[in-house]
């Protein structure tokens, strides 16, 4: 798969969604990965909606998965995992625009989503709470595929 989401506990991380070489060409794949061991990885569950280019980040206990393409569309439903614990995705909330190609990241309590699809947003949600998130602002400019980190 291509275009593909992940976060991590530290121990386990787990990738999200990603666009297949076969119809149908997106996904709601989750799989993960014990870190400390090599090894392929296991099916997770699926996300709520099938998707690429969707943004991730993570509190260390819940995932959460925003945004994507689905094949027609970008949407702007969030989702969220308990990554210490196998199974599907459960609907968080919606981000404030329906995106693809942006970028998330956590500094453990807030979540933050930026760019995509050509547009300045930026998003932010309180990780350990469900809801829609929040305007936070605009990036400098519209970006699509950006990067992110956080400390």
């Amino acid at each position: 798969r291509t275009y593909v989401g992940a976060c991590s506990n530290g121990s386990r991380g787990v990738f999200s969604t990603g666009e297949t070489a076969s119809n149908p060409y997106y996904s709601n794949i989750l799989d993960y990965v014990t870190i400390a061991s090599a090894g392929n990885a296991t099916d997770f569950g699926d996300l709520t909606v099938s998707r690429r280019e969707d943004g991730a980040c993570s509190d260390g206990t819940k995932g959460v998965f925003g945004g994507g393409y689905n094949g027609s569309a970008t949407i702007n439903v969030i989702d969220y995992i308990t990554i210490a614990t196998t199974g599907n995705a459960i609907d968080f909330g919606d981000l404030t625009v329906a995106r693809s190609g942006y970028c998330a990241c956590s500094d453990g309590t807030k979540g933050v989503f930026g760019g995509g699809n050509g547009d300045p947003t930026i998003d932010y949600i309180t990780i350990a709470t469900t809801g829609n998130a929040t305007d936070f602002g605009d990036l400098t400019a519209n970006r699509e595929a950006p990067s992110s980190c956080s400390g």
